[in-house]
């Protein structure tokens, strides 16, 4: 999915920590961003901030939000990772994670990465993709940060990370086909911005709106082995193109569930899929 155009001056690169300049310079550079010393440069709308502990992504002027990063070993996801089955979880429910399957994933709009983790934590092997490489170092530097964390290490273990263009991926795709493709594109929301998470705030100044999920979603059900996930707001249209098969909705969000036959082709609503060999 290519990436939106973002001004030269929306973003720059700092460190809160002296001893961080090299660190933070190599970083700049990778990134094509420009260089401040100044932690709360007026100049700059956004920040990517290195700090001894994480990479954060921070807010400067009036009414900044608090600072984003990513954390799988985090409160929240713990007692989400730690109570849920696949039976309780709608991402696992709609990815057919049932009769002890693990599925092979590819998770083409990665974000935070917090449904590929849970997807992980049951079990799957989980490759994320990100288009964005500012959210794709604040998601490397997350996944690092587990990989040293004793309670999460084996889930990471079945995560990888890709940063690129979904669309280019899936049109040069070779090698086994993962059986399950998740989307979750940036919804437009027409809501005051009060009414939606600090995370999807931040996010869509960095990314903006996806304007090609539909295409997406058709070279997606022409790669996936058995199906694909697509995550939506619960009151959102569906994307242009075949309807799904089914849908399991939440209280803020549902997903919209393709099944594929063994060629990729969509199976339509009311035709029986054939089984697989793990069925038979």
């Amino acid at each position: 999915m290519t990436p939106p155009a973002r001004p030269a001056d929306t973003i720059a690169v700092c460190c809160d920590d002296p001893s961080l300049a090299a660190e933070a310079k190599t970083l700049a550079e990778r990134l094509n961003l420009p260089l401040t010393s100044d932690p709360a440069n007026p100049s700059f709308p956004l920040l990517l901030t290195l700090t001894p502990h994480r990479l954060e992504l921070r807010q400067t002027g009036k009414g900044a939000e608090g600072p984003l990063w990513v954390d799988f070993a985090a409160e929240a996801l713990s007692y989400r990772r730690k109570h849920t089955t696949n039976r309780k979880e709608s991402i696992a429910r709609a990815a057919g994670l049932k009769g002890g399957a693990t599925p092979t994933v590819l998770d083409l709009t990665a974000g935070l990465g917090r449904d590929g983790f849970i997807l992980a934590s049951l079990g799957c092997t989980v490759q994320l993709v990100e288009r964005s490489v500012l959210v794709g170092a604040l998601l490397a530097d997350g996944m690092e940060r587990a990989r040293q964390e004793e309670s999460v290490a084996a889930i990471m273990a079945r995560l990888s990370l890709t940063v690129g263009d979904s669309l280019e991926i899936l049109g040069r795709w070779q090698g086994p086909r993962p059986e399950v493709i998740c989307l979750d594109p940036m919804y437009p929301h027409r809501r005051k911005s009060a009414l939606v998470k600090k995370e999807m705030r931040l996010l869509r100044l960095l990314v903006g709106d996806d304007q090609d999920s539909d295409r997406l979603l058709a070279r997606a059900l022409m790669v996936a082995a058995s199906r694909v996930v697509v995550k939506r707001p619960r009151l959102a249209p569906t994307l242009t193109g075949p309807e799904p098969n089914f849908t399991i909705s939440g209280k803020n969000s549902r997903f919209d569930v393709y099944l594929v036959g063994d060629r990729g082709v969509m199976i339509q609503p009311g035709e029986r899929r054939p089984p697989s060999a793990k069925e038979v």
